[in-house]
């Protein structure tokens, strides 16, 4: 049956989900998003786990109570608990990552935020982690600041996966490729198949134009209120454009005949902000061959049930999406900054939610090592 998320999949687009749970995992409803709705991964965050450990769920306190028991401290507890999540998910999907030769099938876990600005500490987790999950089609997460930079290089020329997050502009996206590519030919020179190696640069779209359209609001002109609610597809679309220049340069197709794949675009963020906008629209405005949308449930489950997919919607729109940016520059909108609160903002959110994470296992440890002491 044909259904607007199997045409998005037959489009070219890899539908992944972005959350994760125990309840998901026991429950089969994982097994049941991959069957019924075209999802072929998942991607986490310190947010999502956050919601997850501290929903009150029965399904983590059984494992908290023998952690506690066992002396863990909270780093150590939500770090089994986080990858014990990933590695049953990883296994859920691995059927699907047979099938597409390791394409998909991926499930993320990212580097703790409070890491994004230590080169060396993101690499030596990033590498504690794959090892711990210990499944082919983990993805490690690892921001695209500034550190994170040599960080992918390294962790990629390691020969572990990585998906790199928070990337919100042309010229920071140019980097990331960069660090990939440099990455795959340390790979290359110690004797690793390339093969193996794969990778998505997220790039987030909702949280641009939540705070574009603040400062069109700002600005209040009739141009700038014209451009609301345009420079997140805009910049995702002008992303695409780049990543076809990028990787058909010499140099990739170089590490493309050692087996190398390419770096995969992927839309972040793509829940909508305004409830005046189409609740689809960073799904069916990012339709592209070879790209990944990793969808919240409310934007996944809208987009199944009236997403209208009409084939490639964003190499047929570069033009405009120029034009558009012209147009912000003409009104006074510094896209530079726009990107680098972002940036910074998107790091401080991860901080907090990790945090909260922290205070939230730290009291449901006390629960059961409270209680054993007791007896």
């Amino acid at each position: 049956m044909s259904t607007p998320t199997k045409n998005l999949s037959d489009a070219g687009v890899s539908i992944w989900l972005d959350d994760l749970s125990r309840s998901r995992i026991i429950t089969g409803n994982l097994a049941d998003l991959i069957a019924t709705r075209n999802v072929v991964g998942v991607t986490t965050n310190p947010t999502i786990f956050a919601g997850a450990i501290g929903s009150g769920s029965d399904s983590y306190a059984g494992q908290i109570g023998d952690l506690a028991r066992s002396g863990a401290t909270v780093d150590d507890a939500i770090f089994t608990l986080t990858t014990d999540d990933v590695r049953a998910a990883s296994d859920i999907f691995r059927p699907v990552y047979d099938a597409t030769g390791g394409v998909d099938g991926r499930v993320s876990i990212e580097v703790s935020p409070d890491l994004a600005h230590d080169t060396e500490a993101t690499v030596a987790q990033a590498k504690e982690l794959w090892a711990t999950v210990d499944r082919p089609n983990a993805l490690i997460k690892i921001p695209a600041t500034l550190a994170g930079l040599p960080a992918i290089t390294e962790v990629i020329g390691a020969g572990i996966s990585v998906n790199v997050t928070l990337i919100f502009s042309l010229e920071r996206y140019a980097e990331v490729i960069d660090a990939y590519l440099a990455g795959l030919e340390k790979a290359k020179e110690a004797g690793i198949d390339l093969s193996g190696i794969h990778s998505v640069a997220s790039f987030f779209v909702s949280r641009v134009d939540t705070e574009v359209d603040k400062r069109l609001s700002a600005i209040g002109t009739p141009e700038a209120e014209a451009l609301k609610s345009k420079a997140g597809v805009a910049n995702a679309r002008l992303a695409y454009e780049l990543f076809e220049g990028e990787f058909a340069t010499p140099r990739v197709a170089a590490l493309r005949e050692a087996g190398a794949n390419v770096q995969r675009p992927l839309w972040a963020s793509t829940g909508v902000k305004d409830p005046a906008l189409p609740d689809t629209l960073y799904v069916t405005e990012l339709v592209a061959a070879g790209t990944v949308n990793t969808m919240p449930e409310k934007t996944l489950e809208a987009t199944f049930d009236h997403g209208v997919v009409t084939g490639d919607t964003i190499t047929g729109n570069y033009d405009d999406a120029h034009a558009v940016f012209a147009a912000l520059a003409g009104v006074g909108v510094d896209f530079a900054d726009v990107t680098q609160v972002l940036e910074d903002e998107g790091v401080e959110k991860f901080i907090a939610s990790w945090h909260e994470l922290k205070d939230t296992v730290a009291q449901a440890l006390a629960g059961p090592a409270a209680a054993a002491s007791a007896v």
